[in-house]
């Protein structure tokens, strides 16, 4: 058999390690130097808050951080200015690498309107409930006299009375009216002089009538504690209504 000759032995390993050497050069050139070149490998970018700015301060703070975004949403928040961030991802203040898109929603300019939910007949807290999931808001809760006792029986927006099933803007404030228990009728004014204070107390809870201004002082035409005058300034001639206040003079002092 043929012997290859030494000197073309040594120029092939000369060449085989040529090539090895290449490739190790153009392995490593483009894994630690082309790449991290063309990537920016190393460099990052803080994610700046933009939540609350508008549109035009947010458009600002993302080319000023060499990053782009794209408005993923949007929704209406009623507490909050109009064309406003209201959310962001990636969130402030993380690492993104330059050109990394952000992606925002906008409070919307015009809030969507909403049907409004049937309230009539429950009670403050699961009209509120109702509210809340329909997007809109409890206003003042108005107390008015009806046999119906802290259960809805009027709903009412900008100042006047709506129907269940009409469409208002979300976020709108809704005020309820509800009733005290008390019927809005007149009532014949007991007498109560000469009675115990105990007793008369006992009978204007059971009327829905409320005890004003209490006077004590001496009387030698009846027992202490007993009531010997009466008056209610509100009253229209002998009548009350319910909630009405009835001052009393009684005999005697306080700890009577």
């Amino acid at each position: 058999m043929a012997q290859i000759p030494t000197q073309s032995k040594k120029d092939l390993i000369t060449h085989i390690a040529i090539l090895i050497s290449l490739f190790l050069v153009l392995f490593f050139g483009f894994f630690f130097v082309y790449l991290p070149w063309s990537t920016h490998h190393g460099e990052t970018i803080q994610v700046p808050n933009l939540k609350g700015m508008t549109v035009d301060k947010m458009e600002e703070a993302i080319d000023a951080n060499d990053l782009s975004y794209e408005v993923a949403d949007c929704t209406y928040t009623a507490d909050k200015p109009p064309l406003t961030v209201l959310s962001q991802y990636p969130l402030p203040n993380a690492l993104v690498k330059s050109g990394r898109k952000i992606y925002i929603t906008i409070n919307s300019e015009t809030p969507p309107t909403i049907k409004l939910p049937t309230l009539v007949g429950l009670s403050v807290r699961s009209a509120e409930q109702q509210l809340y999931i329909a997007g809109l808001r409890k206003g003042i809760v108005h107390e008015v006299n009806d046999p119906r006792v802290k259960e809805v029986i009027e709903v009412q927006a900008f100042g006047k009375k709506i129907e269940a099933g009409a469409s208002i803007p979300k976020g709108t404030m809704v005020d309820l009216y509800i009733g005290n228990g008390t019927a809005d009728v007149d009532m014949e004014i007991p007498d109560f002089v000469g009675k115990p204070m105990d007793e008369v107390t006992i009978v204007l809870a059971g009327m829905n009538l409320k005890v004003g201004k209490i006077t004590y002082e001496a009387n030698d035409s009846f027992p202490a504690g007993t009531v010997f005058k009466q008056s209610c300034a509100t009253c229209e001639g002998t009548s009350v209504k319910p909630g009405d206040l009835i001052d009393l003079w009684v005999v005697g002092g306080e700890d009577q």
